[in-house]
């Protein structure tokens, strides 16, 4: 699904390259969808959801590529404490080259949502969570399966990483 969502999205659309980065992180970190979203344009909190600043690329000891994403709030996290997601390369679906992409698509200041598009008038406009949802759905039908739901991506990769005999202490 992942395969056939990338090949149907428009990366150099500012829109669709925020879609596909908001995916492929969340299913590649097992991330909640609602931590890659937010509720509404008009709740972005710079507390609450992540920021350009909340993302970090590096080199790990073997020479390998990967990214941090400090989320500033989280589910399991205590209150006023980070969490940090790492992501490595993950061949053509790869969350790196996603947000690499939607960085160089969608341009945007350190305290704008990690996770951004830019409209007509080039405003950065953070991702809903329901409107992304909204256009997952038209691929997914489009393609001929059912609709996705927020906890789909979590459970995908839950399915993913076990299948790969990831301990399940991991997942």
């Amino acid at each position: 699904m992942l395969t056939a969502l990338k090949a149907t999205l428009t990366l150099l659309d500012p829109f669709d390259a925020c879609i596909w980065a908001m995916v492929s992180c969340a299913f590649f970190s097992m991330m909640r969808f609602d931590e890659v979203s937010v509720p509404s344009r008009k709740t972005f909190n710079l507390t609450k959801h992540l920021t350009r600043a909340h993302a970090f690329f590096g080199r790990n000891l073997r020479n390998s590529p990967y990214a941090r994403l400090d989320l500033p709030s989280a589910k399991t996290a205590q209150a006023s404490e980070s969490q940090s997601i790492f992501l490595n390369e993950q061949g053509d679906l790869c969350p790196i080259a996603a947000l690499h992409n939607l960085a160089r698509v969608v341009p945007a200041l350190a305290d704008d949502p990690l996770f951004s598009w830019h409209d007509a008038k080039g405003d950065i406009r953070p991702m809903s969570k329901v409107r992304a949802l909204e256009h997952i759905n038209l691929v997914l039908i489009a393609w001929g399966w059912g609709t996705s739901f927020g906890h789909s991506f979590q459970i995908g990769s839950a399915s993913f990483y076990l299948a790969k005999k990831v301990d399940p202490e991991i997942v």
